[in-house]
């Protein structure tokens, strides 16, 4: 079979939509191809709580927050630590992202009907000084609808494509060979997968039914990353960060293969930092899975004690929602797969968000009577029924009792006296408004932002207190999720080869490019920035496809 199109996108999750919307604008024909079924429009942005980082924006003056350009690049360069030659084009990247979340990107965004809940997030609060790593200030924007609402105004735009005859959706359709040609891409070649009434996000077959060719002008790349593929994660596991672990969780369905990085590279484009990755350690088993190994993410805020598999405290600034890689660093150095929570009733009410549109049914729905009920007693559906069903939650009237089921499901001894030790030592601090403890002393800074007074961080209170509810325990994973590296690529999202010039043809977008340039966010990354990365880098390929 051969096709033929102005150009090809190779892949339907966001950054592949906002190409193909910019294509489609420009009046290109042009072929989508993806290897799952239908269901999987949308590709791991629909499952997203959809956080966007925004710079100085409506929301942030609302609360008080005074945000610059120039805070968010002190921010953005102390958490991206570029030190590499070839960070040449992210560090570019970087600057021309930054530009646009602060100006155009809200703006752009709202005219495609997308809004924002008003109470802007605080994620990955850093605590290594002005400028290190972390965000200063609350930037994380919650998409209105979360990941299917961000989606949604470019579903739309590839489906007026296909109305009006521009677009051509072929899924079930799996690249394995860019065609090149007098050393241009020129093409795709690829198998045929068996048909699958799979939903989204459930594995599909891989049964080959035919073979296929295309033809275009220009080739996007929009395949995304590697986190549902753990050989190849713990293959690229870079040695700064230890050992990778045994067991691992997946935030992302198997399909998420990263083939096509090596398909891409055989093609003459360059890849730069692989072993730089993003993968969190608040990873849960989801009691109710849709894919192998399906974890979900705690989003937490910053009460909760934190153990490794032993029973140690963490050291500062190794708090909840503080440093995701500096958290995974250590915690690789301690030999052990998991680590702990340990909490109250009352922070698990204020403080636990879930990852994921399909844990979020009040902000994912547009339900405003069920979103009101966060502010109320108890803790948001999803959350009681992680407590009650979830295989690594532990719930107890004391911290003894709490001990004895936390090592029922632990083959690693926990030191009981130095959990003890440490919540009685931490419990004595909040008998004061001040402390010497820099972890409750960041829970009364948090608060005196008004967006975590009211729904994000709970007062200080003694762990051991019988009033603040019962005593609970979650055993924690690392669970894969994004790769930090990819197909390097010029400003105008031409792959580039080893002598750094463009690939004639191809175009790389998305996650498969390092959300621009091969790796934008450098070693770390501040939240909120993957969908942006893919929003931006998307619309750039778009573009700049549509001029050949």
């Amino acid at each position: 079979m051969s096709l033929t199109a102005d150009v090809i996108v190779i892949g339907s999750g966001l950054s592949g939509l906002v190409a193909v919307n910019e294509l489609v604008r420009a009046r290109k024909s042009v072929l989508l191809l993806e290897q799952e079924p239908e269901s999987g429009v949308g590709g791991q942005a629909w499952w997203s709580f959809g956080g966007l980082f925004l710079v100085d924006s409506p929301e942030q003056r609302r609360l008080g927050i005074r945000d610059s350009i120039e805070l968010a690049r002190q921010d953005w360069l102390g958490t991206a630590g570029f030190d590499r030659p070839e960070d040449n084009w992210p560090r570019q990247w970087a600057e021309d992202y930054l530009h646009f979340a602060h100006t155009e990107k809200r703006p752009w965004l709202k005219s495609l009907g997308i809004k924002f809940f008003p109470v802007v997030g605080w994620a990955e609060r850093g605590g290594y000084g002005a400028v290190g790593h972390g965000n200063s200030v609350p930037r994380f924007h919650i998409t209105w609808g979360t990941g299917p609402g961000l989606v949604a105004p470019f579903e739309a735009g590839m489906r007026r494509g296909q109305a009006q005859g521009l677009v051509t959706l072929k899924t079930r359709h799996r690249v394995t060979e860019l065609l090149v040609e007098n050393g241009a891409v020129v093409g795709v070649r690829g198998d045929v997968l068996a048909p699958s009434s799979a939903g989204r996000g459930v594995a599909s077959n891989r049964e080959v039914v035919a073979d296929f060719e295309a033809r275009a002008g220009a080739v996007i790349v929009a395949s995304g990353g590697i986190g549902g593929n753990h050989d190849l994660v713990r293959a690229q596991w870079p040695e700064r960060l230890g050992t990778p672990p045994e067991h691992m969780l997946s935030g992302v369905p198997a399909h998420v293969d990263g083939l096509m990085l090596g398909i891409a590279e055989r093609a003459g484009a360059h890849l730069i930092n692989g072993d730089r990755m993003w993968h969190y350690v608040e990873g849960i088993d989801n009691w109710n899975p849709i894919w192998q190994k399906h974890g979900i993410r705690i989003l937490p805020g910053p009460s909760s004690l934190w153990f490794d598999a032993t029973g140690k405290r963490l050291p500062v600034p190794l708090f909840p929602g503080f440093d995701t890689l500096g958290t995974l660093e250590h915690l690789r150095s301690t030999g052990h797969d998991h680590s702990w929570f340990v909490l109250t009733q009352k922070i698990i009410e204020k403080e636990f968000a879930l990852s994921g549109s399909e844990q979020n049914p009040d902000l994912t729905n547009k339900d405003l009577s069920l979103l009101l009920k966060r502010i109320g007693s108890g803790a948001p559906g999803p959350v009681e029924a992680f407590k009650a069903h979830g295989a690594g939650f532990v719930v107890a009237d004391t911290l003894s009792e709490l001990l004895e089921g936390m090592q029922k499901i632990s083959n690693v001894p926990i030191d009981q006296d130095s959990v003890i030790r440490e919540t009685t030592a931490r419990d004595r601090e909040i008998a004061n408004p001040f402390s010497k403890d820099l972890q409750v002393m960041a829970i009364r800074g948090a608060r005196n932002y008004l967006g975590d007074k009211l729904i994000r961080v709970a007062s200080p209170h003694r762990i051991q207190s019988k009033k603040s509810g019962p005593l609970i325990a979650v055993k924690l994973h690392v669970l894969t999720r994004k790769s930090l590296g990819g197909i390097k690529t010029n400003l105008q999202a031409q792959a580039l080869d080893h002598a750094d010039s463009p690939v004639p043809g191809l175009y790389a977008t998305g996650e498969v490019s390092g959300f621009g340039g091969g790796g934008v966010h450098g070693y770390r990354a501040l939240e909120g920035t993957f969908l942006g990365g893919c929003l931006f880098s998307g619309r750039i390929a778009g573009q700049s496809a549509a001029n050949v």
